[in-house]
């Protein structure tokens, strides 16, 4: 896929942002044919809104780099792990392409120090918030893919991920997934699959928060806060797996 079929409005990229951008590029190893595509990966919504005649924000790019992060994570697993089953893979797919583990791997590419960030966003630390970097590590993701194709967006993913892969089956990454041991509690209970509902959502664009609550069984529990969907799901799980005792906190 070819950056000529994404209509973009980038922020504008003087010589000093070409060279932090081709910096990052040269740390990683890549080459773009569109560096906007990269720029706007980098730009959050505060950014934007602060800009005079308007640009985008990395929230769409962000959504189709989820995806492809997801469907690279899941065929390096089942081809580098014959031996695991499905349950296997869900658990390790959900705990390395988390929020906490997607976030550890952006700090570690320095992926703060290239955000375009509005002022009072990054006065409130903005830059080192695990969803901020996350969100980001995702954005950046689906411009590589977008820029250089699949082949280069496998290579990039893989070249953090088998590592995270590796932490996490020598126990060394400790991501809870509560959704995943919930499910899998009722699922051994021959009970229905929990339902997750936002109760509520509060905060400008690029700094929201959202309540989830839970229904298992019958009973709902939370509602819980998180500053996107699925670290909200992930707090009512938690808060529904504790009533249930089967987490002690």
């Amino acid at each position: 896929m070819t950056s000529e079929f994404c209509q973009i409005k980038a922020p504008l990229i003087d010589n000093d942002r070409q060279r932090e951008l081709l910096i990052f590029c040269a740390e990683h190893n890549l080459e773009y044919t569109n560096l906007s595509l990269l720029n706007l990966a980098f730009t959050h919504t505060s950014f934007a809104n602060e800009v005079r005649g308007g640009v985008d924000n990395n929230e769409r790019l962000e959504f189709l780099g989820d995806s492809v992060l997801g469907m690279i994570t899941a065929e390096y697993l089942f081809s580098s792990f014959s031996n695991l089953h499905e349950g296997d893979f869900s658990k390790i797919k959900a705990s390395v392409v988390s929020e906490d583990s997607l976030s550890e791997v952006a700090l570690d590419m320095h992926l703060d120090c290239f955000l375009l960030m509005g002022k009072g966003e990054e006065m409130q630390g903005g830059k080192k918030k695990k969803a901020v970097l996350a969100d980001c590590m995702e954005a950046v993701i689906a411009s590589v893919f977008l820029d250089q194709g699949l082949e280069r967006a496998r290579s990039f993913v893989l070249s953090f991920m088998k590592s995270q892969v590796d932490k996490y089956l020598s126990d060394k990454l400790d991501f809870k997934d509560y959704k995943t041991m919930l499910q899998e509690y009722l699922q051994k209970k021959r009970k229905p699959l929990p339902q997750y509902r936002v109760v509520g959502q509060s905060g400008p664009d690029h700094d929201q928060e959202f309540l989830v609550e839970v229904e298992v069984m019958q009973k709902k529990y939370g509602p819980a806060k998180g500053k996107n969907k699925k670290g909200a799901e992930q707090a009512a799980a938690h808060a529904a797996l504790v009533a249930l005792n089967i987490l002690s906190c």
